[in-house]
C-alpha cells in the first residue's frame, strides 16, 4: 500500500508543478503580448513629445570653452545654429574627444603636440562640429527616429522644422526613459 500512496503523491505534485509552469507560462505571455503592444504605441509617439526641448545652443564662432564649460551633467550635445535658429552643425561629447585624440603613429608625445591640442583663444565651435549632422523632423514619430538611429548609429538627433529650424534634441536615453513609463 506504501507504494501505491507514494506514487499517487508524486503524481499529485507533478500536477501542482504543471499548473504553476502552466500558470507561469500564461503570465510571461501575457506580459510579452502587453510589451509588444507598448513597444507598437511607442513607435507610434510623435517626436515632438519625448524630444528635449530645453538645449544647448552655440554659435560657429563661440570658443570651445564655452562649450567645455557648458557640458554638464545630463547636457551631452550641442546644437550650433545661426542668428534665425537654423540648424549649422552639432556636436556630441564624443566629437569634443576626437579633436583631442592624438595621432596614432606617435608614441611620445612632445610639447609642440600638446600645444596643438590643448584649447586656445583661437579654437572654435566651428572647427569640431559636424557640419552635415543626422536629424529628425518634428512631424516623424518614434519609429522613425528609432530606425535611424539604428541605421546610423547616432544616440543624438537634433529635431528640425521644414524651415531647418532647431526645436529640440531625441537622444537615446529619451526613448528609454518613455519605455520605462510604457512598460511599468
Amino acid at each position: 500500500m506504501k507504494g501505491g500512496s507514494s506514487e499517487k503523491a508524486r503524481a499529485a505534485k507533478a500536477r501542482k508543478m504543471h499548473i504553476i509552469h502552466s500558470k507561469r507560462r500564461m503570465i510571461q505571455l501575457q506580459r510579452k503580448e502587453e510589451m509588444s503592444h507598448n513597444i507598437r504605441y511607442i513607435s507610434k509617439v510623435p517626436v515632438r513629445l519625448v524630444m528635449d526641448p530645453d538645449f544647448l545652443t552655440l554659435h560657429p564662432d563661440d570658443p570651445l570653452s564655452k562649450l567645455v564649460q557648458n557640458l554638464r551633467g545630463e547636457e551631452s550635445s550641442a546644437v550650433v545654429v545661426d542668428e534665425e535658429g537654423r540648424l549649422l552643425g552639432f556636436i556630441t561629447m564624443k566629437d569634443l574627444l576626437h579633436f583631442f585624440e592624438p595621432p596614432k603613429r606617435y608614441s611620445i608625445v612632445g610639447v609642440s603636440l600638446l600645444k596643438r591640442y590643448s584649447i586656445n583663444r583661437a579654437s572654435r565651435v566651428g572647427d569640431i562640429m559636424v557640419r552635415k549632422p543626422v536629424t529628425i523632423r518634428l512631424e516623424d514619430d518614434l519609429g522613425r527616429a528609432i530606425k535611424l538611429m539604428m541605421e546610423t548609429g547616432k544616440h543624438h538627433l537634433p529635431v528640425v522644422d521644414s524651415d531647418n529650424r532647431v526645436h529640440g534634441v531625441l537622444e537615446v536615453k529619451d526613448i528609454v526613459r518613455l519605455i520605462r513609463i510604457v512598460s511599468s
